[in-house]
């Protein structure tokens, strides 16, 4: 990477930053101004009127450095197709932006949110080309063509559910806004490792934003981003962690799930939660991650902090699955990697009771082989 590069992408990430500082505080009046506020009720950790929409500074500040920085960008640095990448995610993002703005101040239904949501999806689909062409499945031979019947809805699938995902984990101040730098700052090393231009430009500029306006959202927080910010930042990460930092495609089948493991897991256990307990899929409850952290005990900041800890080495495992994913181990490593992250999450699961706190199989079967093991050893 060229030193001239490296700076373009510091002063893009500076100017995202100072943006997000300066407009954050506007948005605040902007919020109260025009009524797009979070009222405490039995399901809500604050006790006072919240203003929200601060996802409208985040926004504001990826689209001001962008078009700042646009001018300088070298010519030659960007092929027409990663100009028609960012593109697509400017006017994805900006559908999505519009309608969590609509719903944080007019609180929309479901149905209308989610097809917002899939017509942002199909602007980047259908308006710019962007799918998933190709799948690294382990154990398979390299990189297998995707059928455009299977890739159209799968990408489609993708961006919805992952953008739905960052906004179920919006509970805590500075949760979904610190999880997803994390996951923007995993998928800006690996862009950098690779060397794919448009997807660290993009990085760099939501992680500006994000950072700037977590200064305003960190416990305690000033403002919510509210489902303006939600959506917009899953949307991001639903885009760009299925980049494959050449053309569109995975990497391997599992990194782009590991890069947002901590809002995926969350949504997987609720929906098995809700299952369980015969609720609905989309009926809201308090069974979440951090309500079950904070159950235990632990302050709001401790829930974010660890939860914070969850998601870096989420995006650790993320990047060492994309650098082995070339070597003739990456299919075991990949297979040991699920495995012990699938263990792992479900002994954790249990403990903490994020699906029924009574139930422990898992647990419970352990406990039995280690009971019979020291049964055998005093015979």
């Amino acid at each position: 990477m060229e030193m001239s590069h490296v700076v373009l992408y510091t002063v893009a990430f500076i100017i995202s930053l100072c943006l997000a500082l300066a407009l954050t505080p506007l948005v605040i009046k902007l919020a109260f101004k025009v009524g797009a506020i979070d009222k405490p009720n039995h399901r809500k950790v604050h006790t006072k009127i919240m203003p929200r929409m601060g996802g409208l500074g985040i926004y504001a500040a990826f689209i001001g450095a962008y078009f700042a920085i646009q001018p300088f960008i070298p010519e030659g640095l960007f092929r027409s197709y990663d100009r028609n990448l960012i593109n697509a995610l400017l006017a994805g993002g900006s559908i999505i932006v519009l309608i969590g703005a609509l719903d944080d101040r007019f609180e929309l239904s479901a149905k209308v949110k989610l097809l917002g949501q899939i017509i942002a999806a199909c602007v980047v689909v259908f308006g710019f080309g962007v799918k998933i062409d190709l799948l690294n499945i382990p154990f398979g031979e390299a990189m297998q063509p995707v059928a455009s019947w299977i890739s159209i809805p799968l990408t489609i699938i993708w961006i919805v559910g992952v953008t739905n995902a960052i906004n179920l984990i919006d509970g805590l101040d500075g949760l979904a806004a610190g999880v997803s730098g994390i996951a923007i700052g995993t998928i800006l090393v690996m862009a950098a490792v690779m060397g794919f231009a448009p997807v660290i430009l993009l990085s760099a500029l939501l992680l500006g934003g994000v950072i700037g306006f977590l200064v305003y959202n960190f416990h305690p927080a000033k403002i919510f981003m509210g489902d303006t910010g939600s959506l917009f930042l899953g949307f991001g990460l639903a885009t760009l962690s299925m980049l494959g930092f050449k053309q569109v495609t995975m990497v391997s089948f599992v990194t782009p799930l590991l890069i947002i493991g901590v809002p995926l897991s969350d949504t997987f256990f609720a929906i098995v939660r809700r299952w369980v307990n015969k609720k609905p899929i989309f009926a809201p409850d308090k069974g979440h991650l951090h309500h079950c952290l904070r159950e235990l005990g632990f302050s709001h900041r401790r829930t974010v902090l660890i939860i914070y800890a969850i998601a870096t080495f989420f995006g650790l495992c993320a990047v060492l699955q994309s650098t082995i994913v070339q070597s003739d181990a990456a299919n075991w490593i990949t297979f040991g990697v699920i495995l012990v992250l699938v263990f792992f999450l479900q002994i954790g699961a249990e403990l903490i009771g994020i699906v029924d706190k009574s139930r422990r199989p898992l647990i419970n079967f352990l406990q039995r082989r280690l009971i019979r093991t020291e049964q055998s050893r005093s015979k």
